[in-house]
């Protein structure tokens, strides 16, 4: 069986994407999707090869690197996954980025899901720094992420100084695609989403009408953990 066709910022993968976000739920990592990784290219240890062969490896159906301010990991990891030659089932991989914005006075992280790479209105948040100035607004990343194709998640909501009820209500109102529902909060052996945030983010997610991720946030070198 040759290895499954990785799709790279085709048109067709926002709608697929947003597909899968529909059927995510707190069984669904980190052993099926995993939506927040990091890897060397920003603060995480792993080489993005090297995080591509531990998906493979649990059997991962898709993913997103999402590395701070860089689309680097995602590309490295993209051109890796086109040279595979063995007879494997390989995951979907989507681009994925996290980005740090102001909203409501508070710096939240804003993860930004399958955009046009190269998109002009995206490069500014690309460049390995956080933004400062108006540009670093929640209001102009989400919209740079729109403008890019692309599909923007509020991560962790409940990690902030600010209530996730208040930043979510703050984020709708500037078009806010979604939420990070199934979230490890505290460092455990075992990676599991919170029960009391979850549940939290669940009926926020319903009150919006808001997309629900997953991830594990991982910054070490097993992509099962946080760290």
């Amino acid at each position: 069986m040759p290895p499954i066709a990785v799709k790279d910022n085709s048109k067709t993968t926002q709608t697929s994407l947003r597909e899968t976000f529909q059927s995510i739920n707190r069984e669904s990592c980190p052993y099926r999707y995993n939506f927040h990784l990091h890897t060397h290219c920003s603060d995480g240890q792993l080489r993005p090869e090297a995080l591509m062969e531990q998906a493979i490896n649990l059997g991962l159906i898709g993913l997103a690197i999402t590395d701070h301010h860089s689309a680097k990991g995602y590309q490295l990891a993209s051109q890796w996954l086109e040279d595979q030659t063995l007879d494997r089932i390989l995951p979907q991989l989507w681009p994925g980025v996290e980005i740090t914005a102001s909203l409501l006075n508070t710096d939240v992280h804003i993860l930004g899901y399958d955009f046009e790479v190269e998109a002009p209105a995206l490069q500014k948040y690309l460049q390995g720094q956080q933004i400062r100035d108006q540009a670093g607004q929640a209001e102009y990343v989400i919209e740079a992420i729109h403008q890019a194709k692309g599909l923007a998640v509020l991560a962790h909501p409940a990690r902030y100084k600010k209530s996730a009820e208040n930043l979510t209500a703050a984020a709708v109102e500037l078009g806010i695609d979604g939420l990070e529902t199934y979230y490890c909060y505290k460092s455990t052996a075992h990676w599991s989403p919170s029960p009391k945030q979850t549940q939290c983010m669940q009926q926020l997610s319903e009150q919006y009408d808001l997309l629900q991720t997953c991830g594990t946030d991982t910054h070490g070198l097993d992509i099962r953990q946080r760290r």
